[in-house]
């Protein structure tokens, strides 16, 4: 038996907030495929494709993805991705975490003091700023930060700070000084922001920041990723995966430790 907790736009999706399936050990592709076939017909439609999906808390996309095994008892939870009406913002959750995204366009006058002056306006908020051009996309995003997130929950954070870890898993390094060197803030150059707290105030954060926000990932940075961290191509066709590049670069952030 495997339980599925159905978390918000879900909810309407499905008519109810949790799924008993009579089922184990089936993958998670296997269980939105059964879904699919047991959603009311004249229910709203749910995006698959803009979901997260935790089992047992942990963000699938930090295990094997949709080949993720569900294991009987196991609780799956099936989180719509909110994107806050906007490309120029995206928020989620990840372990009960919520979290909220924003590109902002670099600047000569926008430096490290920048995350300094929000951290001291808003105290409730966990922030943590990372050149954009170390981020592939969304999911390469959302996949580091489950790691950090999860690291945090067992104790094995590769600093002393969650925000510290975040930014050291995206450069992939271990030492703090070339972490904030290399995919820190800097003059000119976009970045994304990461902040981690209450609803509300993040929803003041977006107000406060949207003039200076940009859409988000409108530019492909594949090229700059694979030369800084020399990943070769014959890397990325041995991958066997749909996206070899942001597995690779995942698979490097998991074995920092």
């Amino acid at each position: 038996m495997i339980s599925v907790k159905l978390v918000g736009g879900a909810k309407k999706s499905f008519l109810k907030e949790i799924l008993e399936i009579d089922k184990s050990d089936i993958s998670i592709q296997e269980l939105l495929e059964l879904l699919l076939e047991l959603k009311p017909v004249d229910s709203p439609k749910l995006d698959m494709e803009n979901i997260l999906i935790a089992i047992n808390g942990v963000d699938s996309s930090a295990m094997n993805g949709k080949s993720t095994i569900i294991k009987n008892n196991d609780l799956v939870s099936i989180i719509p991705v909110i994107h806050g009406g906007t490309s120029k913002k995206i928020t989620f959750e990840i372990l009960s975490k919520q979290i909220q995204i924003i590109e902002i366009k670099g600047k000569s006058t926008i430096d490290v003091k920048f995350i300094d002056d929000l951290r001291k306006k808003y105290p409730k908020i966990l922030f943590q700023a990372v050149s954009s051009n170390f981020i592939m996309n969304v999911y390469h995003l959302k996949k580091i930060l489950s790691l950090s997130l999860e690291s945090k929950k067992n104790n094995i954070l590769l600093s002393n700070k969650l925000e510290t870890d975040i930014l050291m898993r995206f450069a992939l390094t271990k030492q703090i000084s070339d972490a904030i060197m290399t995919a820190g803030i800097k003059p000119r150059t976009n970045f994304i922001l990461i902040a981690i707290g209450n609803k509300k105030f993040l929803n003041l954060l977006f107000d406060d920041l949207s003039t200076l926000s940009v859409n988000l990932f409108s530019k492909k940075n594949d090229s700059f990723l694979k030369k800084h961290f020399k990943i070769t191509q014959k890397q990325i066709d041995s991958a066997y995966s749909k996206n070899p590049l942001e597995d690779i670069l995942v698979e490097k952030a998991a074995v920092l430790l």
